[in-house]
């Protein structure tokens, strides 16, 4: 059965994961700098200028790609792979310093995006390809990175507790414990295959919630003053925006991979009830 695999009320995690690629790109190409820290690219590196242009005009088309149905599965798989090189970085990162838990994080949160370009290439492919029969098998994988970001809680518990708001009740110790189980308990759901279609569109819902009530005021109205104690000087304005790209694409990921398996849920119950129509009229 042909299914439409492009409607946007039913793809719209895939849609933000598009969009979110040209706002990055678009960022990179304004600051002529990759998005810091998350995009690891680190200041020795022989001409990171012109490799930060190159990966922003990378990010856009890419990005511009998977809003067009013919090029919607290749732009996937081009952003799949552009987000395996930060991946790469970070894992290498990780292997020089395996005791520090923050690079491991976001390493994770790296493949994150990895696994979402790959189920959406594998979803937007044609029905009898191999990579259509596996793309929720590859959607599922999300719930490996689930497991890092509820640990990544509980190890930094006064970093992430600093991040909630603080008009939010009933306070940051609070959100910091129950998000990170609630990642835990996306991460179950999603390997074990009980409930996932719901796993997956709350865990949509609760990642873009960060992006929401946290990174996007502080492009809007300003960051907060102990940000300034983190961030190089003269780099604070280039940091939120691009953390506001960044923590999106986060949330564009798992909103992508929900796509998929509830996308394919669906296409299987249209199937069973087509052919229990035609048992009906035979």
């Amino acid at each position: 059965m042909q299914v439409d695999r492009q409607r946007l009320g039913s793809n719209f995690g895939i849609y933000l994961y598009a969009g979110t690629a040209v706002y990055l790109g678009l960022v990179g190409l304004a600051f002529g700098d990759f998005a810091t820290n998350w995009q690891r690219v680190t200041p020795e590196v022989p001409h990171r200028v012109a490799l930060a242009y190159l990966a922003g005009g990378y990010e856009l088309l890419a990005g511009a790609a998977m809003l067009w149905r013919r090029t919607a599965r290749w732009g996937a798989l081009a952003l799949a792979g552009s987000y395996t090189v930060f991946w790469l970085l970070w894992m290498v990162h990780a292997a020089s310093a395996p005791l520090n838990y923050d690079s491991w994080g976001n390493m994770f949160e790296e493949l994150s995006a990895v696994i979402a370009g790959l189920a959406a290439f594998a979803w937007l492919s044609p029905p009898e390809s191999p990579w259509a029969r596996r793309a929720v098998a590859i959607a599922r994988t999300y719930g490996i990175c689930c497991i890092s970001f509820g640990a990544t809680h509980f190890i930094n518990f006064a970093g992430a507790s600093a991040f909630v708001p603080k008009w939010i009740p009933p306070g940051g110790k609070f959100w910091a414990a129950a998000t990170g189980i609630f990642f835990f308990a996306g991460a179950a759901s999603l390997l074990s295959g009980v409930m996932m279609r719901l796993a997956s569109r709350l865990l949509g819902v609760m990642v873009l919630g960060f992006e929401v009530l946290i990174w996007l005021p502080w492009l809007l109205f300003g960051p907060p003053p102990w940000l300034k104690l983190l961030v190089a000087e003269g780099s604070v304005t280039h940091f939120v925006w691009a953390a506001n790209g960044i923590a999106t694409a986060f949330a564009a990921a798992v909103w992508a991979v929900g796509d998929v398996i509830n996308g394919a849920a669906k296409a299987k119950q249209e199937e069973r009830s087509r052919v229990e129509a035609g048992s009906y009229a035979a």
